[in-house]
């Protein structure tokens, strides 16, 4: 079972829900971020990237940091721009981004699950980065950025969420990326108790993205908790969306160099273990196993062989883990793709061309596409207790940030 319970969230009036919505904070560099929010002294990016607003130099762990935050929450409340509702209520979130359509609950899960195993994850965490999420959590005493989860779809909660859209939102707006956010209240009793008791029945719950949210939640959780008292830091928000609505995208590489090989000696090494064909029109995968090469202005398609890699075993299984296990390390050299700099990290959404941007002007001399991680096999990974290859996945649309926030 799942605790999945509604709160009070402190939450934009509904004409600024535009202005305030931001997104996360982990998406672009403090640069990327002061000229997104310039002139926009409402984004809430000013609380979730708090150092857009400090002089340049400072130290990522200044204490000062997380106090602007603070202050810059304290504001927006205090002007009347940010309100909290009276009683717990759960929310609905619809993202469209084209023929995207994903609609997900808001609410908050219990932080005493995540420690159990309940809310299974896939990724690990950098010390560094949920250091900084504790420390902001605990300043602004509030999360300010919902945890993104997915659970096996059932019909009975989205015959509840269909029924809830079919009435008027609460917040719809187009962003300026073209992803289009509409949100409604759930305040009936009754679909609140319904939301409630058909969670309970979720046999698990997925990390699909904010996992340094969430390891910053459960520590804050136990830091905070006593004995026979609830408290609001016992509980993480999140939207929980089913997994048959959400779209998984390619998380690409492209290598600095060659690791000293010639192109024809790289083609000829990789030959052992993947088939190498020449003019590549798709350029993108089309299959699990595939992969896009793009390598001297010429796209290929590499395919593993049978019997290379562990077809039963959920990572082994997975293309990033092949690509790293068969090819980037044996032939390029890249040992630890979490701290190698000859590679680089490039989301599906830049699409094919930032590859050969990369290769044809930025210096790189090889670059790969791969096939989306499917729902399924994240689920495995979880299911099995273990961890993914870094940048397994890339989710799009993201979560705005400042929509919801959960007050403790």
């Amino acid at each position: 079972m799942a605790l999945v319970l509604p709160f009070k969230a402190v939450r934009p009036v509904a004409k600024y829900a535009s202005q305030v919505a931001a997104l996360p904070y982990d998406v672009m560099t403090r640069e990327e971020g002061q000229k997104a929010v310039a002139d926009r002294p409402l984004n809430f990016m000013h609380v979730e990237k708090s150092e857009i607003d400090m002089p340049n130099g400072t130290r990522p762990d200044d204490l000062r940091i997380y106090e602007t935050a603070k202050s810059n929450f304290g504001k927006l409340r205090e002007e009347g721009i940010l309100k909290q509702d009276e009683i717990p209520f759960y929310y609905v979130y619809r993202q469209q981004m084209g023929a995207q359509i994903q609609t997900g609950i808001v609410g908050v899960m219990s932080a005493a699950e995540y420690d159990q195993g309940k809310i299974k994850k896939h990724e690990l965490t950098r010390q560094d980065k949920e250091e900084d999420r504790i420390r902001h959590v605990d300043t602004v005493n509030a999360q300010t950025g919902p945890v993104f989860i997915s659970y096996m779809a059932r019909p009975r909660i989205n015959a509840i969420v269909e029924k809830i859209v079919a009435g008027l939102s609460e917040y719809d707006f187009t962003a300026e990326d073209g992803v289009t956010h509409t949100a409604w209240v759930v305040a009936d009793a009754a679909e609140i108790e319904a939301i409630k008791v058909e969670f309970a029945q979720v046999d698990a719950l997925y990390i699909a993205d904010g996992h340094h949210r969430a390891a910053a939640g459960s520590t804050v959780a136990r830091n905070r908790r006593k004995s026979g008292v609830t408290q609001e830091s016992d509980m993480v928000m999140a939207v929980f969306f089913p997994h048959n609505q959400l779209r998984v995208m390619d998380y690409n590489r492209a290598v600095k160099d060659l690791h000293g090989l010639t192109a024809d000696q790289f083609l000829g090494k990789i030959s052992a273990k993947f088939t190498v064909t020449n003019n590549f029109a798709a350029k993108s995968p089309q299959r699990l196993h595939d992969f896009g090469m793009y390598l001297g202005g010429h796209w290929y398609c590499i395919t593993i062989k049978d019997g290379v890699y562990d077809a039963k075993d959920p990572v082994a299984s997975l293309d990033a883990a092949i690509l790293q296990d068969h090819l980037l390390a044996p032939v390029l050299g890249i040992a630890d793709p979490r701290t190698d700099d000859r590679i680089k990290f490039i989301g599906g959404i830049r699409g094919m061309a930032e590859l050969e941007k990369l290769v044809n002007q930025d210096g790189f001399a090889v670059a790969f596409s791969l096939y989306p991680t499917t729902m399924e096999q994240i689920m495995k990974v979880a299911d099995a207790g273990a961890i993914m290859p870094p940048k397994s996945t890339w989710f799009e649309p993201k979560l705005r940030s400042g929509l919801f926030v959960h007050a403790l």
